[in-house]
């Protein structure tokens, strides 16, 4: 028994130390699985797996088998020193090196060791290359290929593509004019939206009367500036304090259906604001352009004056005024500067001005202050003389339509407006005005001349009646509601006043003046006087070539230099006349260059236009 317990206990012994060896083992079995199972996520976050490179092999495999062969022979560096990530994220930007701009490697290295928590670094990982920069272009992988470009001060990309606002944009950017006073009306919109609203709320009584205060000072400040330079100082602090308001006003809860109705209601009054400017504006400008400049009234009165007190006496020139063998000239025109420049500009031009003869025609208004200053001014050794209207005996002619009139033509086409000039009820007196004379050529008083005049003097009429401009823009199927019922060719050009030759030898054989006035009998008037003006000289103008008149200085902007030094004659149709402040700037030097600005009386009036 003693035996058996021995044996037992032997083999209870024996069968023992088996099992402690196989436990040791199974400790030391999971102890090593814990510290693999630690390991493996360290190796991950330390980034010394090969999976961030599989990222890139879809683009990029030839990097990867680069990047692989690296890592191979490069030297062991600990990814928990500074020195480590330096190298570790110096390798990665070579391998990315040609899809990475230039200045994106300093800066990702500073990135990815500012990225360090509690003495382990994380570096940064890229699920995607990133793109190409090529100038101001931004090209992307190929798989999401598009185009965008950098446009403004922020940077801010858009795609370009056809129809694009940003495309768009940036082919027609303009810098803004007044941005603060449009800035300020933009606010002052707003909160007058906003208003109403804020004002039903309770307990915003002091936040109500801070918002009004903003809008009557704002209110305040744009009906006496129009422009930047017209703001008071500190306008900033004005422009943000409203932007305070604006922005605390829209974070209370208000009924947006208010808000709404107060908006629409400010469009519908802006619009009929607009409205209201648009008409004052148009009446102002035709007041401008109707209205005898103070300066040149001024002028008027002073040669008035100065004729009364000096009492010129006028020289016996009648032998050169009847001679039909000169070279003479007429115009119509109560503006002594315009006068003045129309017969400097043609005598300054002419071959021989001893053979030259104005003779102006005028009001009584006009008429003592004209013949004062063509008897102090000389030009050259060319006649002046000045006509009073009502001292000529003209029985059967109006003389309440004098002067050359314009029409304004607005083509529905959209292809522009355009200006026509055309004859006074008082040209067609002129056979019976100058009796003795032959041929006269007819210069409006907005004309400037820049070339001898003496060539259309020998002008073959071919037994026709008047030469000018025929203006083939403008049909007389364009003006028909001018004519009446009377018969016309709708294709016909119209032709124009400025520069015309008037055969009066054929005028009376063919007594345009009776015919003239048998159309205007048959017409309505009002239009009916145009009708007959044109209507009277239908088959029987000659086309003068389009070198010797360029018309449109009084109304059109894009006319070059090329086309004004090579025109005989410039006319300034149109409102936009070169004395008025509402000339064309670009023009004016053509007219003021044969301006006597030494004249005295010029000077006492402060005429400068």
């Amino acid at each position: 028994m003693g035996w058996q317990g021995m044996k037992g206990g032997g083999i209870s012994s024996y069968n023992t130390m088996p099992g402690k060896k196989r436990w040791s083992w199974l400790v030391i079995a999971v102890l090593g699985l814990v510290l693999l199972s630690m390991l493996v996520p360290l190796a991950f976050l330390l980034g010394l797996h090969n999976g961030f490179h599989s990222v890139t092999n879809t683009a990029y495999p030839t990097e990867q088998r680069n990047s692989a062969s690296s890592k191979k022979d490069a030297p062991l560096v600990s990814p928990l020193t500074k020195g480590g990530l330096s190298s570790r994220v110096d390798g990665l930007l070579k391998n990315l090196e040609p899809s990475l701009p230039k200045d994106f490697k300093k800066h990702s290295v500073k990135e990815a060791e500012n990225k360090t928590v509690a003495g382990l670094s994380v570096p940064t990982q890229v699920s995607k290359p990133p793109p190409k920069r090529l100038n101001d272009e931004v090209v992307l992988p190929v798989e999401v290929t598009k185009t965008v470009k950098v446009i403004g001060e922020g940077e801010k990309m858009c795609e370009l593509k056809f129809g694009s606002y940003c495309l768009w944009r940036q082919q027609h950017r303009e810098k803004m004019k007044d941005f603060l006073v449009k800035k300020m009306k933009d606010q002052l919109y707003v909160a007058r939206a906003y208003y109403p609203s804020i004002a039903k709320l309770q307990n915003l009584s002091q936040f109500t009367l801070e918002m009004k205060q903003n809008i009557q000072e704002f209110e305040r400040i744009l009906s006496e500036s129009s422009s930047d330079t017209e703001l008071p100082p500190l306008v900033d602090k004005k422009l943000q304090k409203m932007e305070t308001t604006i922005t605390k006003a829209k974070s209370y809860v208000v009924d947006c259906n208010n808000v709404d109705k107060k908006l629409r209601q400010l469009v519908d009054l802006t619009e009929d604001e607009a409205n209201f400017h648009m008409k004052q504006s148009a009446f102002l400008y035709q007041l401008a352009v109707q209205t005898t400049p103070k300066s040149l009234h001024c002028l008027s009165m002073r040669l008035t004056v100065e004729y009364f007190k000096t009492s010129p006496i006028d020289a016996d020139l009648s032998e050169l005024l009847s001679n039909p063998e000169l070279l003479h000239y007429v115009i119509f025109s109560n503006n002594v500067l315009a006068s003045s420049v129309v017969i400097n500009s043609t005598v300054m031009h002419a071959k021989a001005s001893k053979k030259q003869v104005f003779h102006v025609l005028t009001d009584k208004q006009s008429y003592f202050s004209m013949k004062m200053w063509f008897f102090t001014n000389n030009y050259k050794d060319a006649t002046v003389q000045v006509l009073n209207i009502e001292d000529l005996n003209l029985e059967g002619h109006d003389r309440s339509m004098w002067v050359p009139q314009e029409l304004r033509v607005s083509f529905i086409s959209g292809s522009g407006t355009e200006y026509i000039s055309v004859f006074s009820h008082l040209h067609y007196a002129l056979p019976k005005i100058f009796p003795t004379l032959k041929k006269i050529i007819i210069l409006d008083d907005d004309v400037v001349v820049q070339r001898d005049l003496s060539a259309l003097w020998s002008l073959d009429m071919g037994g026709k009646v008047i030469g000018g401009l025929q203006f083939c823009a403008v049909k007389l199927g364009a003006l028909k509601g001018y004519f009446g019922k009377q018969n016309y060719n709708a294709n016909s050009c119209i032709w124009m006043s400025g520069l015309n030759v008037i055969d009066l030898v054929r005028w009376r054989e063919r007594d345009i003046t009776r015919t003239y006035q048998s159309l205007l009998q048959q017409g309505e008037s009002g239009g009916g006087r145009v009708g007959a003006m044109l209507l009277s000289f239908e088959g029987l103008v000659v086309g003068l070539d389009e070198g010797w008149v360029l018309s449109g200085l009084g109304h059109d902007y894009g006319i070059s230099k090329e086309a004004i030094s090579k025109a005989g004659v410039l006319h300034f149709n149109g409102n936009m006349k070169p004395w008025l402040e509402l000339g064309i700037p670009s023009y004016k030097v053509y007219w003021r260059r044969f301006l006597n600005r030494d004249n005295r009386f010029l000077s006492d009036c402060n005429v400068n236009p």
